[in-house]
């Protein structure tokens, strides 16, 4: 084995992890939690390969994201204990761990509440205090599948029937469960476990099956970890972008149209600044904007290869010409055909054509979620048509453009180099070509990345983009991804400087990923507290009396010259509400209008609380050097 620092471990054929741990020393065997080798993790129980790199993680790594989805594992694993011994006849299915936690889907006899949650933590505690160890066996299918019909468990005998390679149980207390692992040795390092929601799931996400109760829990290496998660919680419900769209008047979601945001005006606004950005970015770096189709036929599909991988989530529309045809859910298919409308020579090339378009997706309507998760998708997409020698350039070019428009939010994304799925298209040694390119580029960038391994389009690899929020949370953003399969199925080709036909290679890039998705991160991002240049009113005007109003109207409009958004409060309340009411808005600057007040003396409130009096001149001075730091 060749442990982190290169040194070699010599050990018997078959040894495991854990006896390479005590090979090391009693201490390492003892704290040991998983085995991790070349960006992979087993469990300690299973035994290594003859000259794996490995590393072990310890309870001491209690923020190591693979070491906390282990322990997380082993409690969802006491979840499950608890809850068959609480609820006899409940049938259990599966219980994974996910980011920040994990969960346990049950079928109970009788429905469960909220209020039962506190009840099964108790019993949780219970198992630790008593102390709990897991112990891993391999049975046959034939086994396991005897096992749990006796048991009367239907899910794990479905599981068992569909299941790859060795069939793996894992038990603790009286408690056996199928699992693939990996988990704790004991659960001396589970420290704070906490239930924290019920939600129903159907099996395997099938709405035409079975409704199962979904139980949502957490836990950590130590109690202080866990009230700083659970204080995180607290903050993430005050900055919910669904309560804040309505708070705001940005948005709202209508059952008549699931999963379909309605834009309100001063959401609008948001929307299309960043559109505004989208256009504006794309002139200055050679991009054509064009606009391309909603519905196609089925063969575009087919085509394109979305048929065999995408069509359950696409919105089918029979019509009466005997052809099925399909709402777009990317704008791929569509750029393909603009660019086969007429020949294309080397001279033409990079064509770079960006198009931010209405796409739909038949989103189940359980994993919906306010604007992170719509059935209607508008993407600042792009597809940049290249020559093989011209990838790096134009890699290069969708970098520095990326580092630009993540940076003016103050946002460090994370780069995931996601590789070929078993599903792809095309040969492995196209495959290493593409993902080679996307290496190199990451590389000449200096961009750290890590890699998701079988994560890519089915069509090429990608780079995914992550960033974390100030609750510490990660969420996806944009990609860029290289593609010679796509081109190749649509029969694409210029024409080169040797009078003959060569392949077309496409890069796929958005920065927002989707423009809904993204103005849902950044209202939680910002709590609703906007940068100056994306707030949808800049500056609130409020007269004092009646006799202000038309002074403040003309001040108005002088500010609206400037290329401002302005609006005036001079509803019939107090000053006092109405002064509150704009702080609860979060407006970035506030002018009470009295009867001091006048061009040259304005009575200036800065979100937060900073009050100052300025100029109308200064105070412009000052909007437009916010709005420099845009570019525009």
């Amino acid at each position: 084995m060749i442990l982190p620092d290169s040194t070699e471990l010599e050990l018997p054929d078959g040894a495991t992890g854990l006896e390479a741990a005590r090979a090391i020393g009693p201490k390492l065997a003892e704290q040991a939690v998983l085995v991790r080798s070349n960006g992979r993790v087993q469990d300690v129980r299973l035994p290594l390969a003859e000259g794996q790199p490995i590393q072990f993680l310890t309870t001491r790594d209690t923020s190591d994201p693979d070491a906390l989805s282990v322990l997380r594992h082993s409690a969802a694993h006491l979840l499950a204990e608890a809850v068959r011994r609480l609820y006899p006849g409940v049938k259990v299915a599966i219980g994974p761990p996910i980011e920040n936690g994990f969960y346990y889907d049950f079928q109970f006899p009788e429905p469960i509440r909220e209020d039962d949650l506190e009840r099964i933590e108790a019993e949780i505690d219970r198992e630790l205090e008593e102390g709990r160890s897991w112990e891993r066996e391999e049975i046959s299918a034939a086994a396991a599948k005897q096992r749990f019909l006796e048991e009367n468990e239907p899910y794990k005998v479905e599981l068992v029937a569909t299941a790859e390679g060795p069939i793996s149980l894992y038990t603790q207390g009286g408690f056996t469960d199928l699992c693939r692992g990996p988990h704790l040795q004991d659960s001396a390092p589970i420290k704070a476990v906490k239930l924290t929601s019920l939600a129903g799931a159907y099996w395997r996400g099938d709405e035409r099956n079975t409704q199962l109760t979904r139980i949502y829990g957490t836990a950590f290496y130590s109690q202080a970890d866990l009230d700083a998660h659970l204080e995180r919680l607290e903050q993430a419900k005050t900055r919910d972008h669904r309560r804040l769209g309505l708070q705001l008047d940005l948005f709202h979601f209508d059952e008549h149209s699931p999963g379909s945001p309605f834009w309100h005006p001063k959401g609008m606004t948001i929307f299309n600044t960043l559109e505004e950005l989208r256009r504006r970015e794309n002139r200055r770096r050679g991009y054509h904007e064009v606009k391309t189709p909603l519905i196609y036929e089925k063969a575009l599909w087919v085509t394109s290869g979305h048929w065999d991988k995408f069509r359950e989530n696409m919105f089918l529309i029979p019509l009466d010409d005997g052809h099925e045809y399909a709402i777009k859910p990317m704008n791929c298919p569509g750029h393909m055909l603009l660019f086969g409308s007429a020949l294309r020579s080397y001279r033409d090339l990079p064509l770079r054509y960006a198009e931010a378009a209405p796409l739909h997706r038949d989103e189940l309507a359980g994993a919906l979620h306010g604007l992170t998760r719509v059935r209607h998708v508008t993407q600042d997409d792009a597809h940049i048509f290249c020559t093989r020698e011209q990838i790096d350039s134009e890699l290069d070019g969708t970098l520095v453009y990326l580092r630009y428009v993540y940076g003016l939010f103050g946002l460090e994304p994370r780069a995931e180099l996601s590789t070929r799925p078993d599903n792809k298209l095309g040969t492995d040694e196209e495959w290493d070509f593409t993902e080679g390119a996307l290496i190199q580029a990451l590389d000449r960038h200096e961009i750290d990345y890590f890699v998701g391994e079988g994560e890519g389009s089915f069509y090429g690899p990608k780079i995914d983009l992550h960033m974390t929020d100030v609750l510490d949370r990660s969420w996806q953003l944009g990609t860029i991804q290289l593609d010679a399969q796509m081109p190749a199925r649509f029969g694409l080709t210029y024409m080169g400087a040797d009078n003959h036909e060569h392949p077309v290679f496409v890069i796929h890039r958005a920065y927002f990923g989707s423009f809904e998705r993204f103005i849902g991160i950044l209202v939680e991002h910002y709590a609703g507290a906007f940068p100056f240049w994306l707030a949808p009113v800049q500056l609130r005007l409020i007269p004092v009396a009646e006799n202000h109003r038309e002074a403040v109207h003309a001040l108005r409009t002088r500010v609206e010259a400037d290329g401002f958004r302005v609006d005036v409060d001079e509803r019939e309340e107090t000053l006092g509400k109405r002064v509150r009411e704009a702080e609860v808005e979060k407006i970035p600057f506030t002018v009470v209008y009295g009867d001091k007040e006048s061009d040259e003396a304005l009575a200036v409130r800065e979100r937060g609380g900073e009050q100052s009096t300025r100029s109308l001149e200064a105070l412009l001075v000052d909007f437009r050097a916010e709005v420099a730091t845009i570019g525009t």
